[in-house]
């Protein structure tokens, strides 16, 4: 196992409760290092945290890990199956209409 894909399977660990479900793939190709995470549902909020500043924090450390191998280390987090996560984002006038302004 490469040493970037311990890193992030150690700090996954330690954030999440479930750290059994925790699986991280690894795959390389021209664009560089593709860390693919795999986690319990229970645990997305966690890896996310509020606004996305925790899978910004770990994406920027997975960045300064590659540079030390000469690499570039990009991190997918995939969404748990059964995830009742509603759409990403609404129109700026569906939030208007429950304003009732």
């Amino acid at each position: 196992m490469e040493k970037d894909q311990q890193f992030l399977e150690f700090v996954i660990k330690e954030l999440v409760d479930n750290p059994n479900d925790v699986k991280v793939k690894r795959t390389v190709d021209e664009m560089g290092v593709l860390l693919t995470l795999d986690i319990n549902g229970q645990d997305m909020g966690k890896i996310i945290g509020r606004s996305g500043n925790t899978a910004k924090a770990l994406r920027t450390l997975l960045r300064v890990v590659g540079m030390k191998n000469n690499a570039r280390v990009n991190l997918k987090i995939n969404e748990p199956e059964g995830s009742t996560r509603g759409p990403a984002s609404r129109s700026v006038d569906e939030a208007m209409k429950d304003l009732k302004v």
